[in-house]
């Protein structure tokens, strides 16, 4: 008896994990948000958005802690150093290409209107 049980047990925990609904960033931030108004407790918000109050706390904490280091200047972008580089090159050598052209047309300019 014990093993079905406990088989019972293993499908249920199976069939929470997929149907467990994932949150993106928007809803953390939405639901956050609410919490820290103030208006509704948080209790309440986290029975009617399906999720367990310590959920709730932690992406709470992530929330402050990323504001905290966004306003310290400690924020580092996701963008991966040699992309950076790749990008400011591109960005130099299209710089250097406008003024090229630019002095081009000017050069152009200048001898279509001496010659007439």
């Amino acid at each position: 008896m014990t093993s079905r049980k406990q088989s019972a047990e293993i499908k249920e925990k199976e069939l929470i994990k997929r149907t467990r609904k994932s949150y993106s960033a928007e809803e953390k931030i939405r639901i956050v948000l609410e919490g820290l108004q103030g208006q509704t407790d948080i209790p309440e918000i986290c029975r009617r958005e399906g999720i367990p109050t310590n959920l709730y706390y932690s992406w709470s904490k992530d929330f402050v802690e990323a504001g905290k280091k966004k306003l310290n200047g400690e924020f580092k972008n996701d963008v991966p150093g040699g992309e950076v580089q790749y990008l400011r090159k591109e960005n130099l050598d299209l710089k250097q290409l406008v003024a090229e052209l630019t002095l081009e047309v000017r050069m152009l300019k200048k001898n279509f209107n001496g010659s007439i």
